[in-house]
């Protein structure tokens, strides 16, 4: 794995570091589970901005944030305990003039695509709370055009009508992260705790699309609501609203295939 050190030599477009599956990010078929795939990309993603000069210690002295608004990911396989994983990722120019794009790939030795990965970022005011165009950073960041791992948009998503299940999670310790807010990793545990045990014993994520709208704080609680498609079995749609702020929390869609 690339060290800080040494990461500081030359300005890296594309960074590149090993990580190893361990025991306690694997589930009872010692399948690596899926937030712990996004905690991997989360890290990376840290990493890299701190070799870039726009991580969370450079921006908050500007009073600047990047806020993760969407995330897509494309699994191909859940590796087990002990497998070395090779993760890559780059950020991939500007969208709609105020979308920061970062892209992933992760691999096992052998070169077998593990996920890919798309997510779209917004600078923030942390005083504002407001989003603030790209120019407002001092530092230009390599923009990768034409570098897609996804051949796939981030689009708003839509729901049908009417949800046949609900759950509730709230948020404490263990939920939040640096922002003092819930982390968006912990969304994805929260969704998998939506589906019994026995659920798991048949399925895994195919892919998902997850869009972030408002931040949940500490003791707030939010409502999952999820329904399958009819017109797509398989698909999943969920909502979920925060019980005291009654705004959406996050939207998501995913798929699911047989587990391996």
């Amino acid at each position: 794995m690339l060290s800080i050190r040494e990461s500081t030599l030359a300005q890296q477009t594309i960074w590149q570091e090993n990580f190893e599956v361990r025991s306690h990010e694997t589930d009872f078929a010692l399948r690596w589970k899926p937030a712990a795939i996004l905690r991997v990309m989360e890290e990376i993603t840290v990493h890299h901005s701190f070799h870039l000069g726009v991580d969370y210690y450079s921006l908050k002295e500007m009073n600047l944030a990047w806020i993760l608004v969407r995330t897509k990911v494309r699994f191909y396989e859940f590796p087990s305990v002990g497998t070395k994983i090779i993760v890559q990722t780059w950020p991939r120019g500007w969208q709609q003039k105020i979308f920061g794009m970062r892209d992933y790939s992760l691999a096992n030795e052998k070169g077998k695509s593990v996920a890919h990965a798309t997510t779209a970022w917004l600078l923030v005011n942390t005083k504002t709370r407001r989003f603030v165009k790209p120019e407002t950073l001092t530092v230009s960041l390599p923009d990768n055009e034409g570098k897609f791992i996804l051949d796939e948009t981030l689009d708003k998503l839509t729901h049908p009508t009417g949800f046949s299940k609900e759950h509730v999670f709230e948020a404490r310790y263990s939920s939040l992260d640096l922002m003092g807010h819930v982390n968006n990793t912990q969304y994805i545990d929260w969704l998998c705790d939506c589906f019994p045990v026995s659920f798991w014993r048949k399925y895994q994520f195919e892919w998902l699309q997850i869009n972030y709208s408002n931040e949940v704080r500490p003791e707030e609680s939010i409502n999952i609501e999820m329904t399958e498609l009819t017109d797509q079995p398989g698909v999943f749609s969920a909502v979920a609203t925060n019980l005291s702020s009654h705004l959406v929390a996050f939207e998501a869609q995913f798929g699911f295939k047989q587990a391996s």
